[in-house]
Parts: structure tokens; C-alpha cells; sequence
């Protein structure tokens, strides 16, 4: 085991900032409901993590919005440009244009390997065209 995955075994914080943009989303509104639609696709982020590295984030998305607001849940990976990477499933909500969730991590590779643990995000306030912007973190648990 190398000094690197010895010093992060046990349990390890990581937080983030995170902006993501729609890839390939497919939105259908539902007849006869006034506002009710469905969204389901492909999305694309970059996070920018306290320690300094950057890890992009390729995920999955599908929420059911009445008027902009409703639940959601998707899958995410992190990947870290050392090859490390973290996924994890989501669940949240939309409500008043702000989006909240938690994380569970699945699995990891590299560093993470056997990650198991939690976390969440927030988005907050940004002037981004057809992007949004998140404080997240993660609970990572190794072996």
C-alpha cells in the first residue's frame, strides 16, 4: 500500500464547488397538467475541491417539476485527474429554483477504491446562462 492510500484510509471530508451544464436533456411535458413536466438526461460538471483538485463530473439526471419545482434523483462520477474516482447516487428536490440533495457513494476506483459514505449539496446564487452552481461535499469512507 503506498504512504498516499495510507494516509487517506479511515474517513475523509472533501468539499467542493461545483458548476454543471445540461449535455443532452430530454424534457416532456405532461398533457392536461398545467406546468407538470419531466426531465431526463445526460449533464456535465467540473468541481473545484477545497484541497485544490479539480475533478470533472459526468452524471445522470431525472426530475419531475410541477412549475419549476419537485423531486429529482441521478447518478454522479467524479473523476480526479490521477484517475480516482467517486460515484455516487443522489436524491433531492427543486423548490423556489434552489436544489438540494443528498449523496450516497457507490463505489470508487484509485484512491477511493471501495468508497463507501454520504454527502450533499446546494446550489447557490450565480449569474451562469444555462449552468448552475453548487456547494457540495462528500463524507468518503475507505477501507
Amino acid at each position: 500500500m503506498s504512504l498516499s492510500a495510507t494516509a487517506r484510509a479511515g474517513e475523509q471530508v472533501l468539499e467542493f464547488k461545483l458548476v454543471t451544464k445540461p449535455v443532452d436533456v430530454k424534457v416532456t411535458e405532461v398533457a392536461n397538467v398545467e406546468g407538470q413536466m419531466v426531465m431526463s438526461g445526460k449533464m456535465f460538471g467540473v468541481a473545484f475541491f477545497k484541497d485544490g483538485r479539480i475533478a470533472v463530473k459526468d452524471f445522470v439526471n431525472s426530475s419531475d417539476l410541477l412549475k419549476g419545482s419537485g423531486p429529482m434523483f441521478g447518478y454522479s462520477t467524479y473523476t480526479f485527474d490521477d484517475g480516482s474516482s467517486i460515484t455516487a447516487r443522489y436524491t433531492g428536490a427543486v423548490k423556489d429554483g434552489k436544489a438540494k440533495g443528498e449523496y450516497t457513494i457507490l463505489s470508487g476506483t484509485g484512491t477511493y477504491a471501495n468508497a463507501t459514505g454520504t454527502g450533499g449539496f446546494e446550489s447557490v446564487q450565480s449569474g451562469f446562462k444555462g449552468a448552475g452552481l453548487y456547494d457540495g461535499r462528500f463524507i468518503v469512507k475507505t477501507p
